[in-house]
């Protein structure tokens, strides 16, 4: 991996970023930015990072060999919510952006820190203490800057976690989503699940296009699986179905407590669940 950067941005936020990661850290005590606190957050960030690629090879495994295992906080968090999202074909690596911007965010929030955003290649950890609220905007595909609509998040919870998987993300996808966007607890949670919808949207079409994954990427955590690479125009009775799918299980996720809400993009079309709708801001 390249070299750690921090760079101190406008408003008191800090970026970081080393090898894979690009993470931003806004921290607040009351209305004053702290941006001492968030330049110490960003070396964490860094200590994060490393954990987990010492923990590379293990945290590849299906997570299910890990649950009875001694394992580190870190590799613990990722097994956890991975396992209560219940996908065999996931590992923990499927947690680990929105795992690291929770640890980043935990490490804030437990110095007495009152707001904390932290963003971590899309998927974000909030925390908050007192009266406090953000808007979040949510693309309908990964891969594409425009927003299609916003949602709030409040402090009728003092933590909050969103992620997003889907088609030309940093990610394998084994679905054909533009987008799945997850609101959890954590992002930990959130991340896991959100791979999980995104996977759900999956359809039989001659214009999706599927390799091994490992013929994508050599060093993937899910070898021998088939990963969509390319999508063409598919019919509006598919598009769908994939939506439905991804829906469903998004919402079997909600009425378990592990999610708290979630949207899916194919192809234009979009759908959410009614508890995600509840936070759309009025407008974009």
């Amino acid at each position: 991996m390249g070299g750690k950067i921090i760079h101190r941005l406008q408003g008191g936020g800090v970026l970081a970023e080393w090898g894979p990661m690009r993470l931003t850290i806004s921290v607040f005590l009351g209305k004053l930015p702290q941006p001492d606190m968030a330049v110490r957050a960003a070396e964490k960030a860094f200590a994060f990072l490393e954990a987990v690629a010492e923990e590379r090879g293990n945290l590849g495994r299906p997570f299910r060999r890990l649950l009875h295992e001694e394992n580190s906080a870190l590799v613990n968090r990722m097994v956890e919510s991975v396992s209560a999202v219940g996908d065999e074909d996931l590992t923990p690596m499927a947690s680990v952006a929105g795992t690291i911007a929770d640890e980043v965010a935990d490490f804030l929030f437990q110095r007495g820190m009152t707001k904390v955003v932290v963003e971590n290649g899309g998927d974000i950890s909030v925390r908050f203490s007192g009266d406090e609220w953000i808007t979040v905007g949510i693309r309908p595909s990964v891969d594409a800057p425009e927003i299609s609509h916003v949602i709030t998040l409040d402090s009728s919870r003092a933590s909050w976690g969103v992620a997003t998987s889907g088609l030309g993300g940093r990610s394998l996808t084994r679905g054909i989503a533009s987008a799945a966007t997850v609101m959890a607890e954590t992002a930990s949670l959130a991340d896991a699940a959100a791979t999980a919808v995104a996977n759900a949207s999956f359809v039989e079409d001659p214009q999706v296009v599927r390799r091994p994954a490992e013929e994508v990427d050599p060093y993937t955590d899910i070898r021998g699986f088939l990963v969509t690479v390319k999508v063409g125009q598919i019919s509006e009775a598919k598009r769908t179905l994939a939506l439905e799918q991804a829906l469903r299980r998004a919402e079997a996720l909600v009425s378990r407590n592990v999610i708290l809400g979630a949207f899916v993009a194919v192809q234009g079309e979009e759908a959410m669940t009614v508890c995600f709708r509840d936070r759309l801001a009025k407008e974009v």
